[in-house]
């Protein structure tokens, strides 16, 4: 703001990181002096039907579908992240509300579940915590196991698969099995169904050096005989120019290719799970991917308008911003499968509302209303509890895996580093990665003079210096000659 022709207003923003300004420069120190916090957040899982937690006798082979929700970039307020890995998450989405919407899943041969991670772009973070809860067998995971994971599926960048009028989709696989052959074979059966749909599902080239950057390198180091695929727009190399960049936003991706990459998941899935390998099979040609739920989905997480304030958002939750940010951010108080719900970001707790309404049930087609978030029976979740009206119960196993280093423990309030594994020197196989607190944010605002008022002064000032100078000199002449006449 001016005043006059010569003054200004300026705010000067302060800014500090606590772990500068306390110089603790690794994640070890600052954990220890509590100038950080780790990266992190919530990992959700659901499954399709409900899982009886307490019946462990005919438990069915799981089917496993995984898709991550976070990214990165320099700007990290602006981490859409629409190709990778958001366009996974979403054909993810599609394919659960096509799927809900069969009847007859109880009677399905193998368990459909869905896992949505976060963290992952910071050394798999959030993959690492889902397989290590499942070998605690805690809380978090209850009702699975990973001896009953039969096969993973995951879905990558599916955000730019259409070229010349069709979608092509690769299939990356770990390794060669007959379960692996089994995903491959149910992904061509899938297209084969879609025919109409200008969809094509090709093998990764043989000559790649493996699996390409993804959830399923943490399966594979756990476990190298697991039999997974991951669906991908690409064969031998990236086609997303702008990869972990601002730049990779909802302009990034073709919405057509996100609905057909759903729409053959859908389908695979339930070729899968139904061993019914008929491509004519009648409930297999009645799963229709919704293309406007996609679309909306899309505009709901990937731009800021309507952002997070879309209808369908606000539908479950009441978010904090506008703005979708796919930043992991970092985890605040004692990781939980009930976390308190301020400690849980926006994404996460959308995720979570719409998995536990789309895979749900409710007994007799009656609802009820929960208070408080919370439900009388165990094996009930309560829904749309955040959206200023009372939530509804409904059968559902969806739950949150809290998605941390498993090289991190919570204790009494604070954060301690276990020691590393001794074949880990370098702690590369799974780092512990930390964001500073920020110090209080301070804003000084002054007036000061505008640079050309001050550049007139200074010039001035050097005319009347040098002018005085020459008046010296002419005087001190004068002056001496005078002296001499005397």
């Amino acid at each position: 703001m001016k005043h006059g022709t010569y003054t200004s207003d300026v705010a000067e923003f302060n800014m500090v990181m606590e772990t500068t300004k306390a110089g603790t420069h690794n994640s070890e120190a600052c954990l220890q002096e509590g100038t950080c916090l780790p990266l992190g957040g919530y990992s959700v899982w659901s499954s399709l039907p409900p899982i009886s937690v307490s019946s462990s006798n005919n438990r069915k082979p799981v089917v496993l579908t995984v898709a991550s929700m976070d990214s990165a970039s320099f700007f990290r307020d602006k981490s859409f992240g629409a190709d990778s890995p958001i366009s996974g998450l979403v054909a993810l989405l599609g394919a659960v509300d096509a799927l809900s919407r069969v009847d007859g899943l109880s009677n399905l041969k193998k368990q459909l579940v869905f896992l949505v991670l976060t963290g992952e772009t910071w050394g798999y973070l959030g993959s690492r915590r889902f397989l290590h809860e499942l070998d605690l067998h805690s809380d978090a995971v209850a009702g699975l196991s990973d001896t009953s994971i039969e096969t993973v599926l995951e879905i990558g960048s599916v955000g730019k698969g259409l070229s010349g009028g069709i979608n092509t989709f690769f299939a990356h696989k770990t390794r060669v099995s007959s379960v692996t052959n089994m995903t491959l074979d149910a992904l061509k059966i899938a297209q084969d169904s879609l025919a109409s749909k200008n969809i094509k599902i090709l093998s990764a080239d043989t000559a790649n050096p493996g699996i390409p950057p993804s959830s399923l390198m943490a399966f594979m180091r756990k476990n190298p005989q697991t039999s997974a695929v991951v669906l991908e727009d690409f064969d031998t190399k990236f086609v997303n120019k702008f990869y972990h960049s601002h730049l990779d936003d909802l302009s990034n991706i073709n919405s057509s290719s996100v609905v057909a990459a759903a729409s053959v998941v859908a389908r695979t899935l339930y070729i899968l799970a139904s061993d019914n390998k008929d491509a004519s099979n009648s409930a297999l040609g009645s799963i229709h991917v919704n293309a406007s739920f996609i679309e909306e989905l899309l505009n709901c997480l990937l731009a800021c308008e309507p952002g997070l304030s879309c209808n369908l958002v606000k539908d479950y939750i009441s978010p904090t911003n506008t703005c979708p940010g796919n930043y992991a951010g970092v985890i605040l108080g004692e990781p939980s499968s009930k976390p308190y719900l301020g400690y849980v970001g926006d994404v996460s707790r959308f995720l979570w509302n719409i998995l536990a309404d789309k895979t749900s049930v409710q007994k007799g087609n009656t609802t009820s209303v929960c208070s408080k978030g919370v439900c009388s029976k165990t094996n009930e979740v309560c829904i749309k509890a955040e959206s200023n009206k009372e939530g509804t119960c409904v059968v559902s196993t969806t739950r949150y895996v809290p998605a941390y280093s498993t090289r991190l423990k919570y204790n009494d309030g604070a954060w301690t580093i276990l020691p590393q594994n001794s074949s880990d020197s370098m702690g590369m196989v799974d780092p512990v990665w930390t964001e500073s607190n920020w110090d209080t944010i301070r804003v000084h605002v002054y007036t000061v003079q505008h640079a050309a008022y001050d550049n007139a002064v200074l010039v001035a000032g050097i005319i009347v210096t040098t002018l005085a100078y020459i008046g010296i000199l002419a005087a001190k002449s004068i002056i001496t000659k005078a002296l001499k006449q005397d």
